[in-house]
């Protein structure tokens, strides 16, 4: 029994017990196995699952009113409150709104509430074509929404301090 609670160990099993079954261990009673060499390792690791599309509605469990629902395949872009890219790197799945879906403001705060269980979901993906293998193995249609690329316009700091003829800018702090 090899022991790795220290103290503990050493007064429940005093050395010399602890010695004798670690002796015991250190010996081996089966034969090595045979080794693989380097191509049937390449070749191992370069075999690819070919994407065969099998429907997973079957037996999913999935109610027949999801069957027929479009889901849109997209990548969200930054939020306005930061100018980081954290959440803007895996690609989302989220369900459309159904026409009369049973939609109304909240009396109490105002949000919108709803009875479509689904619209609030979102599931995240690595990439695109994860994105879309999904969708079509669980037989939803989809549409995708690529992202927007975004305009750099390199600006010159010293432009602020530039010189314009005509009415001057007042910046009023209160």
């Amino acid at each position: 029994l090899a022991c790795q609670r220290g103290l503990l160990c050493s007064l429940l099993y005093p050395p010399s017990r602890l010695s004798a079954t670690t002796s015991l261990r250190s010996y081996s009673t089966s034969l090595p196995e045979k080794e693989e060499s380097k191509e049937e390792k390449s070749q191992s690791l370069t075999k690819t699952e070919s994407k065969e599309v099998l429907a997973a509605d079957v037996v999913s469990g999935a109610p027949e009113n999801l069957k027929f629902r479009t889901v849109r395949v997209f990548k969200p872009g930054r939020t306005a409150m930061q100018s980081g890219t954290h959440n803007t790197k895996q690609w989302r799945i989220d369900f459309d709104i159904l026409e009369g879906g049973g939609r109304w403001e909240n009396p109490l705060i105002g949000w919108m509430s709803s009875a479509d269980p689904v619209q609030a979901i979102q599931m995240k993906f690595a990439t695109k074509e994860d994105a879309i293998f999904f969708a079509e193995k669980q037989g939803w249609d989809y549409y995708v929404q690529e992202p927007h690329k975004e305009k750099f316009v390199k600006k010159v700091y010293a432009d602020n301090y530039k010189y314009s003829p005509g009415k001057l800018r007042t910046i009023k702090t209160k």
